[in-house]
């Protein structure tokens, strides 16, 4: 099983050979290389290599395919997509997997690749700009003695390091072809962006928003929890922007690696072009379903929107011209012990997923769940536990605003309208009704409870630091409360206030025998009466119908709904 497989989609290829050749004979780990021969056999074939595997398609499958097949059939730890016309540096491979985090997307600095000339053999005259064969010399005015002389080097002076996408998601570059649009004085707007780049040089391992898609590395087993390529955007084409977006919008990050480089031979000049049919389409194709997919937040990976990203990268030319107004965005961190009934787990995360579909939900469980962004904390059932928990989850959102949810708690799509106007506040919605899983009672009174608490991320960061660090120390005791802003320092953790809201429909608290607080539904079970205000015991809870003496058929109801 090797360290690393080189995945190379090639159609048409002439320089696959020297491309593979070049890979193997800088590479110093365990790395083989994957290439896939889309719908055509090279002449002359490929040489024999045990650390080469061939696939051959008839018919092309298209550059995304290919990839993903390579990907699937590799069984090491790292994967790097090349284009088949490509040059690495010595020991490219180790110095690669040296820096790779497992949530990274690497990219090698980049060079332009002089693969070769054309000369006229009757004056000497030479082509440097790499394309098809000249068919006439405008010297000698010979229009058929042309010899193709391979040069196999980099360009030293066509270095890149950084690229960005455009709001049109094409790929631009920090020089002057690709800045000019951007204003006629192109050295004042140089200047405009050059402390951006200046920031990014500072070391060798650098964020970088995003490539050209002609060579990338990451862990396998990401790229597989990353989706792979998605072939609805066609055969080829967005392939350097949809892994930017997924890396990035995931909660990774991909980065420069100047320790080492690729150089790549563009094809830039007509009769030297893409080597699948249809270029123009299917790249209006690509971009189109990228640009509704990305620019619309459709992913359903991402961890941030793509407004997230463009500000993460600003000032970036194009983007700063838009004004947008800044919204909040809203997140989950559900949190369980796993023990509650199966259907009610089931019920309460269906429900959870048909009404926040945009919104970022991490889950920490005691056990493994396939529920947004999963952590798992193997600790027994406490208070304690549950604050840690929920801090856990906390770190692991990206959210402006956090929804603190509950595994047996049936929530109505109301619930999430609320936006808290104060970032200092801790607000609870008070609109919830108590249901007796035994036998369906329903209770009504005015609390707050963590189950229905929504606040700024940072503010409830603040506060779950410190209630988990007082209670490693001291203990935990109800005097403190369970509950954020309704005991002031010292009895609470904190000084920041509380206040209620009311969502258009209730929210349902299922009491079952595993709850961690107690179910109380008689009036004497209380010692403060001052807590219970609006006491309302009743057979049907507003909005979601009878429960009484029919609590699976409630539940059943609320499955067909889904």
């Amino acid at each position: 099983m090797p360290d690393l497989s080189v995945i190379i989609p090639a159609r048409n290829e002439e320089f696959l050979q020297r491309t593979i050749d070049d890979i193997l004979s800088n590479a110093e780990g365990d790395t083989e290389v994957i290439a896939i021969l889309d719908g055509y056999w090279p002449n002359p074939g490929i040489k024999d290599n045990p650390k080469v595997t061939l696939i051959h398609h008839e018919v092309s499958i298209g550059q995304r395919a290919a990839t993903n097949e390579g990907a699937r059939y590799s069984q090491a730890k790292y994967i790097m997509k090349a284009d088949a016309h490509c040059m690495f540096d010595k020991g490219f491979d180790v110095k690669l997997m040296a820096d790779c985090e497992y949530n990274w997307t690497v990219i090698p600095r980049m060079y332009v690749l002089d693969a070769f000339h054309w000369i006229c053999e009757q004056c000497g005259r030479e082509w440097t700009q790499q394309g098809p064969m000249p068919t006439q010399c405008d010297i000698c005015t010979n229009t058929d003695k042309f010899e193709k002389r391979i040069i196999w080097q980099i360009k030293k002076r066509k270095r890149t390091d950084y690229m960005w996408f455009d709001k049109d998601l094409r790929i631009k570059y920090f020089d002057k072809p690709g800045l000019r649009q951007y204003g006629d004085d192109i050295n004042a707007v140089k200047k405009k962006y050059s402390h951006k780049i200046r920031d990014w040089a500072k070391d060798d391992i650098t964020d970088v928003m995003c490539g050209i898609g002609a060579c990338w590395f990451l862990h396998r087993d990401r790229y597989f929890e990353l989706g792979g390529m998605d072939e609805d955007h066609g055969s080829w084409g967005q392939m350097a922007v949809e892994l930017a977006c997924k890396t990035w919008l995931s909660g990774g990050r991909q980065v420069v690696n100047k320790k080492t480089w690729f150089a790549h031979l563009p094809r830039t000049q007509e009769g030297f072009s893409w080597p699948y049919p249809n270029p123009v389409k299917a790249q209006e194709r690509a971009r189109a379903h990228s640009k509704d997919l990305w620019l619309n937040n459709k992913w359903e990976g991402r961890m941030h929107d793509i407004d997230w990203l463009i500000d993460k990268f600003s000032p970036l030319p194009g983007w700063d011209e838009i004004a947008k107004p800044k919204t909040s965005t809203k997140g989950l961190v559900y949190y369980t012990d796993n023990q509650c009934e199966e259907r009610i787990l089931n019920i309460v995360r269906n429900q959870l997923k048909s009404i926040c579909n945009g919104h970022q939900i991490v889950s920490v469980s005691h056990y493994p769940i396939n529920f947004g962004k999963n952590i798992v904390l193997r600790s027994p059932k406490s208070p304690l536990t549950m604050f840690k928990q929920i801090l856990i989850g906390l770190e692991g959102i990206k959210s402006d605003i956090v929804f603190l949810v509950e595994h047996d708690i049936i929530y109505h799509p109301s619930h999430f309208d609320f936006t808290p106007p104060r970032d200092d506040v801790f607000y609870y919605n008070e609109n919830t009704w108590k249901v007796r899983a035994q036998d369906g009672q329903a209770l009504f009174y005015h609390t707050k409870q963590v189950s229905g608490l929504c606040a700024n991320r940072e503010l409830l960061l603040e506060h779950y630091r410190k209630r988990v660090e007082r209670v490693e120390k001291e203990g935990f005791t109800r005097y403190m409360g369970f509950e954020p802003g309704t005991h002031t320092y010292p009895r609470g953790i904190d000084d920041y206030k509380a206040e209620s809201y009311f969502s258009e429909h209730p929210n349902i608290d299922i009491r079952h025998s595993n709850n961690l607080t107690a179910s109380r539904f008689k009036k004497e079970q209380y010692r403060d009466q001052n807590s219970i205000k609006g006491w309302t015991l009743a057979d049907e809870v507003p909005f979601w119908g009878k429960t009484k003496n029919r609590f699976s058929q409630f539940l059943e109801s609320i499955n067909d709904r889904l």
